[in-house]
């Protein structure tokens, strides 16, 4: 390819890229309704346009992200392939930190349990966890709660604990 050639599709390539770093939420937050003009007899009618929501939030349970890398869902969905997105239809799938806690501890009378999530290509692999200690044990991979049964007296008896104990 010749120089120029060259250039001129470097150049081409940098205007395609620019053309596309703003999303259509920026566009229509940036974007002002010139008023019309008036003319005599007539009646003018000023157009405002409504503001989009001010919060998206990253699940219905769970307003703020949960890890250093994760981009908030504002900022995450940004850019040409989002353009046309209404965050409202969007479906928000609730958070697994919170949903797991929801989960019934599992008592067990032996004093070391096994847990592969469920096996098969839906599952993790399988560990090994030990119910020794008068707590409720949890899976490090799918976070599913464990707790031997001679310790249950003790367990209900505190007045708080992060699982159910049913």
């Amino acid at each position: 390819m010749y120089p120029s050639r060259l250039r001129a599709a470097q150049q081409l390539s940098r205007q395609c890229a620019r053309s596309f770093t703003t999303s259509g939420r920026q566009l229509y937050s940036s974007s002002t309704v010139p008023a019309p003009e008036k003319r005599d007899g007539e009646k003018t009618v000023e157009i405002t346009p409504t503001e989009p929501a001010a919060v998206v939030k990253q699940a219905p349970n769970r307003a703020e992200v949960w890890s250093r890398s994760q981009k908030p869902r504002s900022e995450a969905m940004t850019g040409p392939r989002f353009e046309q997105t209404n965050f409202d239809l969007q479906p928000q799938p609730y958070s697994a930190m919170e949903l797991i806690h929801k989960q019934p501890v599992k008592w067990v009378h032996e004093r070391i349990v096994a847990c592969d999530g469920g096996g098969g290509p839906a599952g993790h692999p399988k560990i090994y966890i030990n119910t020794d200690k008068p707590e409720i044990a949890t899976c490090n991979y799918c976070g599913l709660p464990f707790a031997n049964e001679h310790n249950r007296k003790h367990l209900e008896s505190l007045p708080q604990t992060s699982y159910p104990l049913q």
